[in-house]
């Protein structure tokens, strides 16, 4: 079922509709957004994911941002470029998967203990499906950090990303999450790094609904 139709379809329509891993086909080793804005991602990340815990990192790239002092027990790269996953050292297991043809994940149900997606949320036509994966395969109140800037590849961003400014965007992945219906708590956050020059930050985080008392 496609979650997105309580969404208009023209939303999740691009100006390329060729094949994702074509577009992707060579790896891009550059940071999409600048250095501050880097930083405060990782900061984000220090803030909210646990450390020791088993990480997803979604449409993956050569570097993830997570903290390096901070010890994770296992992080999974999941991305489009083998090349790009294979030069991240931050990954302890790499998938190439295609989210856009395949929104479902081949993870075990509360496999994790956080995940996130950076500065990529524009690109999934079918995110409220990845939301709800996502949901899945996190354990009870666990985090989901979704990070984007006002950087993208526009003829790979969905239309109405292009279309929108950024508290839209932010509006939009808002619900994204609610439309999931897998997270019990929604925060927004503006992370943009205090300098006019810098690019902005901004991220939607979603927890799971926290366990049952017995």
């Amino acid at each position: 079922m496609r979650l997105e139709h309580s969404l208009p379809v023209s939303y999740f329509t691009r100006y390329d509709e060729s094949d994702d891993r074509c577009f992707y086909r060579y790896p891009r080793l550059t940071a999409h957004i600048d250095e501050p804005a880097c930083g405060a991602v990782s900061q984000l990340f220090r803030e909210l994911l646990p450390p020791g815990g088993r990480i997803l990192d979604l449409m993956s790239s050569f570097v993830s941002h997570l903290p390096p002092e901070v010890p994770y027990d296992h992080v999974v790269g999941l991305g489009l470029n083998e090349e790009e996953l294979h030069h991240n050292p931050q990954l302890d297991e790499r998938l190439v998967h295609d989210l856009n043809e395949h929104p479902a994940l081949p993870f075990a149900d509360a496999s994790f203990d956080g995940a996130a997606c950076t500065v990529s949320v524009q690109y999934l036509t079918r995110p409220v499906e990845v939301f709800a994966e996502v949901g899945r395969v996190l354990r009870p109140g666990a985090p989901f950090i979704v990070t984007f800037s006002n950087r993208c590849f526009p003829s790979k961003a969905i239309h109405v990303w292009v279309a929108t400014d950024e508290r839209q965007r932010t509006d939009l992945v808002r619900r994204y999450f609610t439309l999931a219906g897998t997270f019990a708590e929604i925060t927004a956050y503006d992370r943009s790094p205090h300098h006019w020059l810098s690019d902005p930050l901004y991220a939607v985080v979603g927890h799971t609904a926290p366990a049952k008392q017995s």
